[in-house]
């Protein structure tokens, strides 16, 4: 069964236009081809471009996606680069050793960017995204943790586990099944929506393969403490003697913060951190997908799970849960930084934190929400509505800005503020000061709708709004 959802009956086939058919104007229209299964017979190419091209118009505009982090717009030479790299196998390093070149590059420079002790002795790779990443960084963690207790692992009474604030992205989640480890979540108190230092130091014992500091939680666009997070386990190490390592999921913040919050240490400054990814395709400015994991030296990452092959023509360690993959995503990276180096990257993030600013002012002023971050961490404002706002909620915005072409995400904080539901914009570079006035000019003209209805309206909150996380 596919994972993708969707009408399981509908058998009519493809319509052909005849202006479609390269040559004789009927050619293509002897056989419309199925939806379901294999046509019996080729099609001109033209013909084929342009039923998939007419299908994928009826997809939401990206730039006016307001839920996702994934980078949308990118300058045409790089999508002339990437284009020109589609072909070539990021693993194959031997037959295409400047692929594997500009890769350790980008690998060096994050490394500097990050504060590693030694920029050249730091250890880390790409990956098709953050998700990746963090799948590699969880591994690490269970294998030297695995390594240390292997006195008494594997048995029953000795069961891995992470500790992580309840805000996480689903991939540890997806990990600690996966994998096998126990996770131990901190749950929301009050105005607190992210990791808590010393709730999560409780939560660790001798089975604790780390805790995972999330820069920028997806619920509301907040940094978590993690220089008070290692201070918490630093007590603990103190009192128990248990060394509980940390890694940095910085899908988001990691291209953010050392840009705009250079005073903020929260990276391989902090000896505890052993780890940390980011998504190149996030606000490292890349299309998707490209993430990076990085470890502070080699001994962060176990000798043993990094493989070697060599029926490529050449033996070339890997890393990474996937195999055969694009190069184009790193060859745009690397054209990305040597492109805007720091002073641009820092250009471009403060305008996109400028624009989230901006909005939240203005969001704020219209009395009929209250926010509960203003785009002054990750580029990105959460509000809910006001607390006495009872004819409409965040999911009848949500659905009613979807009218207008904006995909604007409403959804539910989990425990303990289940009773919480919010928006959330996210500001990537793209959306402007211009597009963010166009939001609002619609925001404004919905309001009086909303307010006269007698209660919230939206019945089906997960058709009302995009994903969330």
């Amino acid at each position: 069964m596919p994972l993708h959802e969707g009408p399981q009956h509908d058998e009519r086939p493809l319509s052909v236009n005849p202006f479609l058919g390269a040559a004789n104007p009927v050619g293509d229209m002897t056989g419309a081809p199925p939806k379901h299964r294999l046509p019996d017979a080729p099609m001109a190419p033209s013909t084929a471009y342009q039923l998939v091209h007419d299908e994928l118009m009826l997809d939401g505009n990206a730039r006016l996606n307001l839920a996702t982090f994934v980078t949308t717009w990118m300058e045409p030479e790089a999508g002339v680069l990437m284009a020109e790299c589609r072909d070539k196998n990021m693993i194959d390093k031997d037959e295409y050793p400047r692929t594997a070149e500009l890769e350790r590059r980008c690998v060096a420079m994050l490394a500097d960017l990050w504060h590693a002790p030694d920029p050249s002795a730091a250890v880390g790779c790409s990956t098709t995204g953050s998700s990746e990443a963090c799948m590699l960084a969880g591994m690490a963690l269970k294998r030297r943790w695995a390594l240390r207790n292997a006195d008494r692992y594997p048995s029953k009474d000795a069961r891995p586990n992470l500790v992580m604030g309840i805000n996480v992205q689903v991939c540890w989640e997806k990990f600690c099944n996966f994998w096998e480890v126990e996770a131990r979540q901190v749950p929301m108190e009050g105005e607190r929506f992210h990791l808590d230092p010393e709730a999560a130091a409780a939560l660790c014992d001798e089975n604790t393969i780390g805790v995972v500091g999330i820069m920028g939680s997806t619920f509301d666009g907040s940094y978590e403490p993690v220089a008070d997070l290692c201070a918490a386990l630093d007590a603990l190490q103190e009192r128990t003697g248990l060394d509980i390592p940390v890694h940095v999921d910085g899908a988001s913040g990691a291209m953010i913060a050392p840009f705009l919050d250079e005073d903020l240490v929260w990276d391989f400054r902090l000896r505890r951190v052993a780890s940390i990814n980011t998504s190149g395709h996030k606000y490292g400015l890349v299309y998707p997908g490209v993430g990076w994991a990085l470890w502070r030296d080699a001994a962060a990452l176990p000798d043993e799970l990094v493989f070697r092959v060599n029926y490529l023509g050449g033996d070339m360690p890997t890393f990474a849960l996937n195999f055969s993959r694009p190069g184009a995503q790193v060859a745009a990276q690397y054209y990305t930084f040597l492109r805007l180096g720091r002073d641009g990257y820092r250009a471009v993030q403060q305008a996109a934190r400028d624009v989230a600013r901006s909005l939240a002012e203005r969001i704020e002023s219209l009395g009929d929400f209250r926010l509960l971050t203003r785009g002054d961490q990750l580029p990105v404002l959460a509000f809910t509505t006001a607390d006495d706002m009872t004819s409409y909620d965040v999911f009848d915005v949500a659905r009613r800005m979807r009218e207008h072409g904006w995909l604007v995400p409403a959804y539910t904080f989990p425990a303990n503020r289940q009773d919480l539901s919010v928006l959330r914009l996210v500001c990537r570079n793209g959306f402007s000061e211009d597009l963010a006035g166009l939001f609002e000019d619609d925001l404004v003209r919905l309001l009086p709708e909303l307010r006269r209805q007698p209660r919230p309206l939206t019945e089906d909150r997960g058709a009302a709004t995009g994903f969330h996380h």
